[in-house]
């Protein structure tokens, strides 16, 4: 999700929610439960408005992989295996501008954002993020080129991001020397090197999954407000000069 000035500053106070699980998926069930209940409490009900527009917050919530859902807004099949000009022609059709240092899984992103994202107002698990994109997520175990990451969008916004932690300190080396790559090559979104990160995963790292949770987001949904500064206690100030 491309986000303004104004949606960064949630990503300053999130709750993270560790598990030693073979997968992060299974916390899929800790933020239904969580949401819910707040907004019973806040709220009186599991269905909260926003936005002039009714959002249900009860189970079960809706999953779908990234590549279905591109598929319904967009009528078109595509996969990590599409040639990468058609993937180009599709975002320019879309208005999406593109580097030239973009492969096919950060098209399909860009492809997401754009056409999926803004669209999904009732609560959703996006999955099978691709592996270009996700370089903490662990290997998609039956889908190469796939990640085991999923997002929570509701109300077209991003709520959470999880997945199963990769654990193997030499690929995780490999993958971010690609993103500093990447992000030579002009991809503002891409990784550096975390070289502590690398030494404490060469300590030993059990399965893992976890997820990151945007209070503030969260927050802003429940009380039905438009600007996030609403709900920060301490915004950041602009400079006087």
């Amino acid at each position: 999700m491309k986000e303004s000035p104004v949606d960064i500053i949630p990503n300053l106070r999130c709750w993270n929610s560790m598990k030693l699980t073979p997968t992060g998926m299974t916390l899929w069930n800790l933020l239904k439960i969580s949401s819910s209940i707040l907004a019973v409490e806040l709220t009186g009900s599991s269905t909260v408005s926003f936005d002039g527009k009714d959002i249900d917050l009860s189970a079960p919530w809706r999953r779908a992989s990234m590549l279905e859902l591109i598929l319904e807004q967009t009528g078109h099949v595509i996969s990590l295996e599409t040639p990468i000009d058609e993937l180009r022609a599709l975002c320019e059709q879309y208005d999406i501008e593109v580097q030239s240092s973009y492969g096919p899984g950060k098209l399909i992103l860009e492809l997401y954002e754009k056409t999926v994202e803004p669209n999904l107002w009732n609560p959703c698990f996006v999955t099978e993020y691709p592996k270009e994109v996700s370089p903490l997520s662990r290997d998609h175990r039956d889908k190469d080129g796939l990640t085991e990451r999923f997002e929570g969008i509701i109300a077209g916004r991003e709520i959470l991001n999880g997945f199963s932690e990769l654990v193997d300190s030499e690929e995780q080396m490999e993958r971010f020397k690609d993103q500093l790559e990447k992000g030579q090559s002009g991809d503002e979104e891409a990784m550096g090197v975390d070289t502590d990160y690398i030494r404490a995963l060469e300590f030993g790292l059990p399965p893992t999954g976890g997820i990151g949770i945007g209070i503030d987001r969260l927050v802003m949904m429940l009380a039905d407000v438009q600007t996030i500064r609403d709900v920060v206690l301490f915004p950041t100030l602009r400079p006087e000069q």
